[in-house]
């Protein structure tokens, strides 16, 4: 997919530069307004996994592995960060305030095939609704391969509103690095949102810096 020259590079450079330095670091958002598509349809609906070629240093996705016996001892050796066994999940039924609070904490799940019929009665509540429903897996997969790629993954999630925000950087990486990831993300969503076509506006902005446009011409 080809894209304008430094679209995203000039949008990128002058959110850093009008952003006010803060006591934190800040993370650069990449905001769309999407048009001709109708997203209350089921079959439109976006929920992606997608690998950024260029993730933030400063922030480390959380994985939690549902599994038992020999899935969950590889699991613990490659060193995910939760391991949950049938026995602790078939608890979390009874505490509702801890199962909330892991959907909440990690993000992405992957879990034991023969669980998931369990994990849908138990955590399908929690994860469902936030796009988290684990990845099946079995003592064949390649999980360390898999977890790789969802240490650099951003989850992008398109329901009922026409529009996208996402996360694709920091403020501490490089502007050549943002718009790699900016454009991973437009080419990787161009199955179902074509560009430049079914995107009306699109925007970039750091998190408590002014929103800036992206030129992508007058959309007819």
């Amino acid at each position: 997919m080809s894209f304008p020259n430094n679209i995203f590079k000039k949008a990128v450079n002058e959110a850093k530069r009008k952003s006010k330095k803060r006591g934190f670091l800040q993370s650069i958002e990449f905001i769309a307004k999407i048009r001709d598509i109708d997203f209350k349809s089921p079959e439109n609906r976006i929920n992606m996994t997608i690998a950024l070629p260029n993730p933030p240093k400063n922030r480390r996705n959380k994985i939690c592995v549902i599994a038992s016996g020999d899935l969950a001892l590889k699991a613990k050796k490659i060193g995910v960060d939760l391991v949950i066994g049938k026995e602790e999940l078939e608890e979390l039924a009874a505490n509702r305030k801890k199962a909330k609070k892991i959907s909440k904490e990690y993000d992405f799940f992957l879990a034991q095939t023969d669980l998931m019929p369990l994990i849908g009665r138990i955590l399908g509540r929690y994860l469902g609704p936030k796009g988290k429903m684990p990845i099946p897996i079995t003592l064949g997969s390649d999980i360390s391969g898999i977890i790789d790629r969802l240490r650099k993954s951003i989850r992008v999630r398109i329901r009922n509103q026409p529009q996208l925000m996402c996360k694709v950087g920091d403020e501490q990486q490089s502007d050549k690095e943002i718009v790699e990831n900016i454009e991973t993300i437009v080419e990787a969503l161009g199955n179902k949102i074509k560009f430049p076509q079914n995107y009306e506006k699109m925007y970039v902005k750091l998190t408590m810096g002014p929103v800036i446009r992206i030129n992508i011409g007058e959309r007819k």
